[in-house]
């Protein structure tokens, strides 16, 4: 069968082998940098899943408690599983000061009972002379309810994937930890590879986090620093009628594969999950029974290969067998040992299994960090191992169908994360305004003609896997709060920007939409309403470094697809923004403002979805269209009197350009409003 898939994102990377390498103490590239900033009471790491996070906390916390004064390290993980990610560690034979030790009476994850019951355990490790504990965010949060905030005073408290925090009331640990925060007499460190305050609920309040020192260890520097893996598409295919009918579309049996199928509420869902694996194990192949030491289902397929695949959807007794296998230390470097795992509610977060070359998700995840963290689970490095892909499988909207509203609803989802991963997965941008007295930044390449000063340059740094790009009229962040957000938050603009229904539907479907209307009145609003801490000028700047950043991404994109001339390397989207700003000489604000930042993603949508789904999805989003808001032509009046600034008269409402049209189109609106206002 013709496998299809239809990768909206395709990067390559250079292997170049750094993020493997280690120092003389034993750290590896982002170990080093949280490293260097141990001396911090409060310190985030956000770094992809496999760059070593859990090390990172080793060095830092060993530090803390043998030079820094801390009496106690106290190591909260979700789940119990990912409490053996902090089990004994030598690390004074790779060169440190301090092996990692923890009495195994102090691993709660692995002692038996409810996490309520191990709450005592929790009171007589902090009576004790032992100093490290590892147990799990429900037990921790049991512990300081019951014991309250003093008795952890002069402790550090080191949560792994903070992205389960949430400053929303209702979330006890993130409550427990602002708290801990205004209380001041703890020292905090907070880990995750998918932190997206943009995703449902914020993480921490924009207070609690200025507290925070930042280490970021970027995707594109963890993925072109390995030795194996090259290339990671990330696409969504649609499918009409049962997905399992239509799974081997996009399933290659050859790929050492994890289909999450969808869960039961979806509408993907057949609502029998037990039969939906009983058909998927039909399609591959005729069942020969189970593998009695494993409990793998044995299939053999067409070409009479027998497939290893491991069933977590059972939730009887030998889901635990199952489970167990998966586990075995011994097989970890076994690429042999499973071939598939069908999974539900499983096989994501913290799962580790390095030979996954596909993450077959079924249905949309309404969840960005969730998705981040699937498709971790492919983006691990190992031998052999060149290509990884992650496929949403998507149920067309179906006319005839009641719910269509929600399939449109998820088609414009997956889009929008699709488009955010391609931010996720790119080089830094480093923005800074066009100006005479610029000069060439070490360290960067600026093509084979080199530095000219009298254009815009664009340079990249291939070791740090940064861009640096000049832009003539860019606004720079005054305030250090706005240099942060622009520094490291961009991609968190971006997440609110493209989950904006409002901005996606008119992108996308309505061709009277001016991109201005997107870039700067939709764009402005959000910034806006995210930081209304700053002053018009920052909230200025951070909007265009936030859309310089996804419209360049999504220029290089249509550049690569278009022109022959750019090889797919690892240099593609380098070559792709390279071209772009050459083609266009001077590389302006205005320029990148009148971009529609959705047109790529249309054009691939175009090509995945059946014509009758695409005009379906049209017909719903026009069915809806709203005329112009108050708020948008408060927006539009303002832009209106800075043209009238830089050209000395307003815009005119019969212009040719529909930019100014619109600008024209709000003032008149305003006036007709004050005019029916005073009855006038």
């Amino acid at each position: 069968m013709e496998h299809k898939s239809i990768p909206s994102v395709s990067v390559n990377y250079a292997c170049t082998g750094s993020s493997k390498k280690s120092n003389e103490l034993g750290m590896r590239v982002m170990q080093e940098r949280a490293y260097e900033k141990r001396g911090e009471q409060y310190l985030l790491i956000k770094s992809p899943p496999a760059s070593g996070k859990s090390r990172a906390l080793m060095f830092v916390a060993l530090d803390k408690l043998n030079n820094q004064g801390i009496d106690k390290a106290l190591i909260v993980v979700p789940e119990k599983s990912i409490g053996a990610s902090f089990n004994n560690e030598p690390l004074t034979d790779h060169g440190f000061y301090w092996d990692w030790s923890v009495e195994p009476k102090w691993n709660l994850c692995n002692a038996p009972g409810e996490d309520g019951g191990k709450v005592n355990s929790v009171k007589s490790f902090l009576e004790s002379e032992d100093r490290i504990l590892v147990c799990t965010h429900a037990t921790f949060r049991f512990a300081v309810e019951r014991y309250g905030y003093e008795i952890f005073d002069n402790c550090l408290i080191a949560v792994d994937e903070f992205h389960h925090v949430s400053a929303n009331p209702d979330n006890i640990l993130g409550n427990q930890l602002a708290q801990f925060i205004a209380r001041d007499k703890v020292h905090l460190i907070a880990m995750t590879g998918s932190y997206f305050r943009g995703d449902a609920e914020a993480v921490l309040t924009p207070e609690d986090e200025a507290n925070f020192d930042t280490v970021t260890y970027t995707y594109y520097e963890q993925l072109n620093g390995y030795e194996y893996l090259k290339t990671l598409d990330i696409g969504y295919y649609f499918y009409s009628g049962a997905y399992s009918d239509e799974i081997l579309s996009v399933l290659n049996p050859n790929e050492k594969t994890i289909i999450h199928i969808p869960n039961v509420n979806s509408r993907e869902s057949t609502k029998d999950k037990h039969k939906e694996v009983e058909h998927i194990l039909h399609e591959l192949g005729e069942w020969q029974g189970t593998d009695p030491d494993t409990g793998f289902h044995l299939v053999k397929t067409s070409e009479d290969r027998i497939l290893k695949i491991a069933d977590l959807v059972d939730d009887d007794a030998k889901r635990d067998v199952v489970s167990a296998a998966l586990k075995d230390p011994e097989q970890k470097n076994n690429r042999d040992h499973v071939d598939i795992i069908i999974a539900l509610g499983m096989a994501k977060e913290g799962f580790d299994w390095i030979w996954c070359e596909h993450a077959l998700t079924v249905g949309y995840r309404s969840s960005l960090t969730e998705i981040i963290q699937i498709i971790g689970r492919a983006t691990r490095d190992a031998e052999g191992k060149t290509h990884a892909r992650f496929t949403n499988l998507i149920a067309e909207p179906d006319a005839e169908e009641d719910a269509v509203v929600d399939a449109v609803n998820d088609t414009l989802k997956a889009i929008a994360a699709s488009l955010l991963m391609e931010q996720v997965l790119a080089p830094k941008f480093n923005f800074t305004p066009k100006r005479s007295t610029n000069t060439a930044i070490e360290g960067y390449d600026y093509g084979e003609e080199g530095y000219k000063p009298d254009q815009t340059n664009i340079g990249f740094n291939e070791s740090t896997g940064q861009f640096q790009i000049e832009i003539d009229g860019l606004v720079e962040p005054k305030t250090e709060n706005a240099q942060r957000i622009c520094n490291e938050d961009l991609n968190e603009v971006i997440t609110a920007f493209v989950q904006d229904k409002t901005s996606l539907e008119r992108g996308l479907f309505d061709e009277e939409t001016v991109p201005e209307e997107l870039t700067q009145v939709r764009m402005g609003k959000i910034i806006k309403d995210k930081y209304p801490e700053l002053d018009e000028e920052d909230q200025e700047a951070v909007r265009q470094h936030a859309i310089a950043a996804l419209n360049l991404t999504q220029k290089a994109k249509e550049i690569i697809t278009s022109d022959e001339n750019i090889e797919a390397g690892n240099t593609a989207l380098i070559d792709g923004v390279r071209k772009f700003a050459m083609d266009v000489r001077d590389l302006e604000i205005d320029l990148i403002d009148s971009i529609n930042p959705f047109n790529e993603a249309y054009s691939i949508l175009a090509k995945s979805m059946s014509e009758e789904s695409l005009k379906q999805v049209a017909a719903v989003i026009a069915s809806k269209k709203i005329s112009l808001t108050h708020e948008e032509a408060r927006e539009l009046a303002k832009r209106a009197i800075k043209f009238k600034e830089e050209r000395g008269r307003l815009p005119d409402i019969t212009s040719a350009d529909p930019w100014e049209r619109r600008m024209a189109e709000g003032i008149a609106f305003l006036q007709n409003k004050t005019t029916e206002d005073t009855g006038g």
